[in-house]
C-alpha cells in the first residue's frame, strides 16, 4: 500500500480543521462530522484548542483509501504557532495550501507558499468559504495569481458545469 503524508496549511480561520474533518468523516474515519465552532471538532482535543477555536498542536490522523494510506497533518493557522506548523513541513510529501474565499491571500498565507517553496513541496490550492458569497471566483484567482503565482490553475472551471 502506498503511503503519502499531506499537510493542511493555512492562514488563522481560513477553514483548515474543517476541511480536515470533513475529510475524516467522508473516508468514514469518524461518525460525527464536528465543528470548531461546536467545539467538537475531533483534531482539536486541548480544552486551550477548543475553548479558543484554533489549533494550537500539530494533529494527524490516518485516511484509508484505495491503495493508499494518507496520512493527513492539520497544523495551526496562528502566527503565535508557526513553530509547530513549520516542524511539519519536514516530513510532507505534499501540502494543501486553504485561502479562505471571503478574505483572500493574506499575509501569512504568502509566507507559508514561501515556506512551501523552499522546502519544494508540491502544493494543491483549496478556496474555502466561497459559499458566503463575499468574493467573485474569477477576481479571486486573479488575486491568488497576483500574490502566490501565475501558474496558479482552477481546477473546477470545466467541472462546474456538469
Amino acid at each position: 500500500m502506498k503511503k503519502i503524508v499531506v499537510g493542511i496549511l493555512a492562514h488563522v480561520d481560513a477553514g483548515k480543521t474543517t476541511l480536515s474533518e470533513a475529510m475524516l468523516y467522508q473516508t468514514g474515519r469518524i461518525r460525527k462530522l464536528g465543528r470548531v465552532d461546536h467545539q467538537d471538532a475531533f483534531l482539536d482535543q486541548e480544552d486551550q484548542e477548543r475553548s479558543r477555536g484554533i489549533t494550537i498542536f500539530s494533529k494527524q490522523a490516518v485516511l484509508t483509501l484505495p491503495n493508499t494510506e494518507l496520512m493527513l497533518l492539520d497544523t495551526p493557522g496562528h502566527v503565535d504557532f508557526s513553530s509547530e506548523m513549520e516542524r511539519t513541513l519536514q516530513v510532507l510529501d505534499y501540502a494543501i495550501l486553504v485561502i479562505s474565499g471571503s478574505d483572500g491571500v493574506q499575509s501569512h498565507t504568502r509566507t507559508l507558499w514561501r515556506l512551501l517553496k523552499r522546502y519544494q513541496i508540491p502544493t494543491f490550492l483549496f478556496i474555502n468559504k466561497m459559499d458566503l458569497g463575499h468574493r467573485d471566483q474569477k477576481e479571486l484567482l486573479q488575486n491568488i495569481q497576483a500574490e502566490l503565482s501565475p501558474s496558479c490553475l482552477d481546477f473546477t472551471e470545466n467541472w462546474q458545469s456538469q
